[in-house]
């Protein structure tokens, strides 16, 4: 009986070290485990945040040469992350945006490549925006594409623009039933685009993907206004074309001013639409000592006209009236009313860098404020 008791007591007391190791590695893993679960934790929180794409505006500026306003525009993207943003721009061929010819970094390199020559009242306008187009919707992640020119400035900040933008689900184009008394339709036009689908507005247009896709995939209305929409013959013009034989005959059909607002209409989207342009234009030239020349050209304004009180004045416009169809618009924007504009023209490199010392634009995050 002795000899059992001794056995088992000696089993007992295995069994207890046994348990004891077991019971000491066990906390060892577990705190092995715990630091290695510590030092991720730690390495997770002092990690910057993730890169998250958000839906992209692409800038798409029409250019001569040079962007006479890269300052103001490097002033509004600053500080902001290229995953809200991008920029293509259609310039002469050959034209390159590098140190040389721009001061903003956001620029260098941004011209497409299969740029072409544009001239003024013609077709080539608007083959531009579609070759823009076709660039920009290479990057998925473009969603709004917003047409500029080299004389637009920024009326409010990135943040403020970017969320207007993004808050409407619609394009933002500028389109009226066109007066077709004025010549500007062409009834050789008909039927491919029928009189009743005939609109005019601005090229200034944003658009929605969906909407940018249909003017990239059309291949029934551009071939049209290529053939039949074009510029009538100015005076400023004869000493480079032959005179016309009779001017009245002449369809005055400028093709930027119709073609987006036309074919929108054609495909049945223009419930998808907000009808007014996010860019502001002026058409008063009441200090213009050659009357015909009034209404050709829009408003330059130049550095002595470059006041606050002018910003303020376009920043103040809270609706616009359409001659053509009685019609006023009131702007707003994620459901209340809104500013009309986000951008202006035509400003001198003179004029808009005299707003921006005066920090009259409010392109900085704190212009927000303005809105």
């Amino acid at each position: 009986m002795k000899r059992r008791s001794t056995k088992s007591k000696s089993h007992s007391r295995w069994n207890k070290k046994l348990f004891a190791v077991l019971l000491l590695s066990f906390c060892f893993g577990c705190l092995v485990l715990m630091q290695t679960r510590y030092s991720q934790i730690r390495m997770i929180l002092s990690s910057p945040p993730p890169f998250v794409q958000r839906p992209k505006i692409a800038f798409l500026f029409i250019a001569r040469n040079r962007l006479p306003l890269d300052s103001v525009w490097d002033s509004f993207f600053q500080g902001e992350r290229l995953n809200r943003f991008s920029i293509f721009i259609h310039a002469r061929p050959g034209f390159l945006f590098n140190k040389a010819t721009t001061k903003s970094v956001y620029f260098y390199g941004r011209q497409i490549n299969d740029s072409i020559q544009v001239d003024w009242g013609e077709a080539s306008m608007i083959q531009a925006e579609r070759i823009l187009l076709k660039n920009a919707l290479m990057d998925p992640f473009n969603e709004r594409f917003v047409f500029l020119s080299d004389s637009c400035l920024p009326l409010y900040s990135f943040s403020y623009t970017y969320d207007y933008i993004m808050s409407t689900p619609n394009s933002f184009v500028d389109s009226s039933f066109a007066d077709t008394k004025e010549g500007r339709y062409n009834p050789k036009m008909h039927p491919v685009i029928p009189v009743h689908n005939w609109r005019k507005g601005s090229q200034w247009v944003v658009l929605t993907r969906k909407h940018a896709e249909v003017v990239v995939e059309d291949d029934l209305v551009y071939p049209v206004f290529q053939q039949h929409c074009r510029r009538k013959s100015l005076p400023e013009f004869w000493r480079d074309h032959p005179l016309p034989v009779d001017g009245s005959k002449e369809h005055n059909c400028i093709p930027d001013e119709h073609y987006v607002q036309t074919l929108l209409a054609q495909k049945g989207l223009e419930e998808e639409i907000t009808r007014r342009t996010l860019t502001h234009t002026s058409w008063d030239l009441p200090s213009s000592k050659v009357r015909e020349r009034r209404g050709w050209h829009p408003v330059t304004y130049k550095m002595s006209d470059a006041t606050p009180a002018v910003i303020q004045s376009i920043k103040d416009i809270d609706n616009i009236y359409y001659e053509t169809e009685s019609r006023r618009e009131w702007c707003s924007s994620k459901g209340k009313p809104a500013r009309c504009f986000l951008f202006a023209r035509k400003f001198t490199r003179s004029a808009g860098l005299r707003l921006l010392n005066e920090s009259v634009l409010g392109v900085s995050n704190e212009g927000i404020a303005e809105a």
